[in-house]
This record gives structure tokens, C-alpha cells and sequence, in this order.
């Protein structure tokens, strides 16, 4: 039954998806935040579609913490999920995305039209300093910034080192950091086919106050999303709440893909 919702999902996403992309092609040459706004519409539909064909929905939690004004906002990124979630959460990001994905023709194009910030991996300085740019640019704006700091997927209970680029982001911008941790992995898995019913959790974390020491950032960083995540993980797998948190398995993962 559920390869049938499954599959019942994706006939639906891909209808969606074809029923706006030539319509959204005018919007190239429209201002950024009409693009933003219209990407916004097609997650908003991925989501209920993913609802309706497959009962699965999310909750928000912590939303309090968010603070006002200019804010950078670091997420664990477990699922394709992520990335539909994303604009539908957090009002107008702008998000760090691999170049590749810029290349992508039609998803690509809106992408960077609706102001998504491209690094190239293994561009190293001159890299950074163009997402620094972009990111400052975008602040300007009233756009939060948004990266998943691990730069991919990780599977449920995979441990992928956090990359410098969001503690060399939070040192250059000056403003707050904000955890967030998600356990849609559970029921989107990395690379699987198979949607599971059921309701992901995110949970928006107290911030980090600017001006803090990058490593320090980064570690903290880390463990604050990785604490909350083995829990979210935990509170799912167990709802009656008889198991720890430690029953989840951790297994690291230094690979940097």
C-alpha cells in the first residue's frame, strides 16, 4: 500500500511540477522576488500533495526562537523533503545550493532567478568570498540565509562533518546562527523511493549570538543539531517515550560528498 501512495505521489508531484514550469518561464524576466514567491506556491503544492497521497505531514516547533531581522539559519538536511520544506518554513531564504543544481535546466534557471546562492565546492577562497557577497546581498534585502551545513544528505543516524563554510558565513555576516534540526529521514529516506506516512518534526533552536569564535561556533553548532535530531529521531521512533535517546545509532561519516 505504501509503494502504491508512493507512486501515487510521484504521478502527482510531476503533473505539478509540469503544470508551472512554462508558465513560470515569463518570470525570468520578473523581479527575483516574484520567482521566490511562485517557487514558494510550488513547494507549498508539493507538500499538500505529499499529504494527501501519502499522510505525510510536519509540525514546526521553537518558531519563538526565530529572532527578528537579519539571521542565518543552519539545518540538518536528512531528505529531498529539506529542500520543499525550506521556503514554506522560513519566509523568502535564500538558500546556498551546490552550483550543479544552477545547471539544471528550468529548475536551475528559477532557482537562481529566485536568488538561491551557488558556491562551487571546490572553488575554496574565491568561492567563499562570492557566497560572503551573495549572502550579504541578500541580508540587505530582509532575506534570511539559509545552509545545511553538513553541504548534503545524511542517512538517519549518520554523522557527517560539519563544512567551514557556515562558520566562515556566520563570521563575515555578523549575525545570529540558528539551529535547526529535522528527522524527515525517517520517512524520506536518502535516495529511496518509498514514502512513510506519519508527521517530521522541525525544531527551530535557541540562536547563537554573533561574535563568537569559529570553531567554537562550529562545534557548538554541531552538537546542538545533532543532540536534538538523535532526539526528534527518537520521539518518532518511540512515542511512548520508553527508549533513550542513545538508542539511536550514530555512525560518522567523514565524507565530504
Amino acid at each position: 500500500m505504501m509503494w502504491l501512495r508512493s507512486l501515487l505521489f510521484y504521478v502527482a508531484f510531476y503533473l505539478w511540477t509540469a503544470l508551472l514550469s512554462l508558465p513560470f518561464l515569463p518570470l525570468l524576466l520578473a523581479p527575483s522576488s516574484w520567482m521566490m514567491r511562485c517557487g514558494t506556491l510550488w513547494s507549498r503544492g508539493t507538500l499538500l500533495l505529499l499529504r494527501l497521497c501519502v499522510g505525510l505531514d510536519h509540525q514546526v516547533l521553537g518558531r519563538e526562537r526565530l529572532p527578528p531581522g537579519p539571521v542565518l539559519i543552519a539545518m540538518k538536511h536528512q531528505s529531498a523533503w529539506d529542500t520543499f520544506a525550506v521556503p514554506v518554513i522560513f519566509r523568502s531564504p535564500a538558500m546556498v545550493i551546490k552550483r550543479e543544481l544552477g545547471w539544471i535546466p528550468i529548475y536551475g534557471w528559477y532557482a537562481l532567478k529566485a536568488g538561491m546562492i551557488p558556491i562551487d565546492r571546490m572553488g575554496r577562497g574565491g568561492a567563499l568570498k562570492a557566497m560572503v557577497a551573495a549572502s550579504t546581498k541578500a541580508l540587505a534585502r530582509g532575506r534570511p540565509i539559509f545552509i545545511f551545513p553538513e553541504g548534503t544528505r545524511s542517512a538517519v543516524g549518520e554523522r557527517r562533518s560539519y563544512q567551514p563554510g557556515v562558520a566562515a558565513l556566520y563570521h563575515r555576516l555578523d549575525v545570529p546562527l540558528v539551529p535547526v534540526a529535522v528527522n524527515s529521514g525517517l520517512f524520506w529516506g536518502r535516495r529511496r523511493l518509498l514514502k512513510r506516512p506519519g508527521r517530521i518534526t522541525v525544531e527551530i533552536l535557541p540562536p547563537i549570538p554573533p561574535g563568537g569564535e569559529r570553531r567554537a561556533v562550529l562545534a557548538e553548532l554541531e552538537a546542538r543539531i545533532e543532540t536534538a535530531t538523535a532526539r526528534l529521531i527518537a520521539a518518532a521512533q518511540h512515542p511512548s517515550g520508553d527508549k533513550a535517546v542513545e538508542s539511536v545509532p550514530a555512525r560518522r561519516n567523514e565524507s565530504r560528498g
